[in-house]
């Protein structure tokens, strides 16, 4: 199961606000031995938001979305993702008994608008929102939560633990090393000859500007298939003569 994470907001785009959902969630997944796959930045548009998440679906992906599932006008997850799976959006009963709850607690008054908090997809489960009780939704292995980081966080914390616990790949690792003085055109017949000889492991060329330009080259992987080729790597790397430093375990 592939993981993908949507970050929705026009405001990400225009530069208003610095995306920061990116690296915590990677680190979210990572301490769970768990790895982002693919990451789309997305803004307030309806057709772009159906089509993102039709594919998302369509392929079964596991997807983290954040942002857009507010009450004001430019607050279009819900409903594009209704639209992605062909249905309409209704009051979870569940969301109302919170809402209630939260606007009982505060003083709130509750309007028809404030009750679009708490509209989601039909079938929809929720996310409790340990800030201010407001839930977020799941369905079909994707899960909606909003775009302050705050609350998005724990809750997306709060599904990975609840409803995939046993997903995570313990056993990946992975190794790289530092080379100096080398270029890229160098090595790509050393990574092609690795993934071919090691099927299920990934390689990766950093190059890393500077005073000194290197390049870290490293294996990725189920943690017996990277060992073996990070030993290739490195024998590999003998062979064409290029001097190199261990730059991670």
């Amino acid at each position: 199961m592939q993981i993908g994470l949507v970050i929705v907001g026009d405001e990400i785009l225009s530069g208003r606000r610095t995306d920061k959902h990116l690296s915590k969630i990677v680190e979210i997944l990572n301490q769970r031995g768990l790895c982002l796959n693919w990451a789309r930045v997305l803004g307030d548009d309806m057709d772009e938001l159906v089509e993102c998440y039709q594919q998302s679906f369509a392929k079964g992906h596991l997807v983290l979305s954040t942002g857009g599932i507010g009450a004001t006008p430019d607050d279009l997850t819900r409903e594009a993702v209704a639209r992605a799976l062909g249905t309409v959006t209704q009051r979870h009963p569940d969301g109302v008994k919170l809402l209630e709850k939260f606007a009982r607690e505060t003083g709130r008054e509750l309007t028809d608008t404030r009750y679009r908090l708490v509209e989601f997809p039909k079938g929809t489960t929720i996310i409790p929102n340990p800030v201010n009780g407001i839930p977020g939704f799941s369905i079909q292995d994707h899960h909606f939560v909003p775009g302050f980081p705050q609350m998005a966080w724990p809750m997306l914390e709060w599904v990975l633990d609840t409803q995939y616990p046993d997903i995570a790949d313990r056993s990946y690792r992975e190794h790289s090393v530092m080379l100096q003085g080398a270029n890229e055109s160098t090595i790509i017949p050393l990574m092609e000859q690795l993934l071919a000889d090691f099927a299920g492991i990934k390689v990766f060329s950093l190059p890393i500007m500077g005073d000194e330009p290197r390049i870290e080259l490293g294996v990725k992987g189920p943690q017996l298939l990277a060992k073996e080729a990070y030993t290739a790597m490195k024998q590999g790397l003998q062979a064409l003569d290029i001097r190199w430093q261990r730059a991670s375990d």
